[in-house]
């Protein structure tokens, strides 16, 4: 049995949530959703998750500060997680700074339920290559694979 990814969902727009459920069970994804960046922040504190869709306008925190406290907790597995920003706000400015603030995808408002989920699987495809691909050292004659907690010395 395949385990599914896992999506966070954070959206003060019952429907809007809804829909995105929605096209994530159709498409195989687990998810859970909130409609409060407090509440999302007390349950990745907790529970890693693969990615994130974070609306921006949220009732007690913006979305891009959710954002940042995201990107500032201790633990890596929920730190480095992928957020995709899901907003109706499409200024420049606004998309810039999503990015910049450590986000890594930014869809605005409307949107499509297809390309939602395709934008989805398309930065877990990025983020899941990484993270079976070999590192390197700089002298290039060792290779780190931290999955399977070996280092080799010119193929050794």
């Amino acid at each position: 049995m395949e385990i599914k990814q896992h999506i966070v969902v954070v959206e003060d727009e019952s429907s809007i949530a809804d829909t995105i459920v929605y096209a994530l069970s159709t498409e195989g994804f687990q998810s859970n959703s909130f409609s409060t960046a407090q509440e999302a922040l007390s349950f990745l504190e907790n529970h890693p998750c693969d990615l994130v869709v974070l609306d921006v306008g949220l009732p007690d925190l913006s979305g891009f500060e959710l954002c940042r406290r995201i990107r500032g907790l201790p633990n890596p597995k929920v730190s480095k997680v992928p957020i995709l920003f899901l907003t109706a706000r499409s200024e420049e400015v606004d998309r810039v700074l999503g990015f910049e603030i450590g986000g890594d995808d930014y869809v605005t408002k409307p949107f499509s339920p297809r390309e939602l989920v395709a934008r989805i699987r398309s930065i877990l495809r990025r983020v899941n290559e990484k993270k079976s691909e070999p590192k390197f050292a700089p002298s290039q004659r060792f290779q780190i694979d931290e999955e399977r907690m070996k280092i080799f010395f010119r193929g050794t």
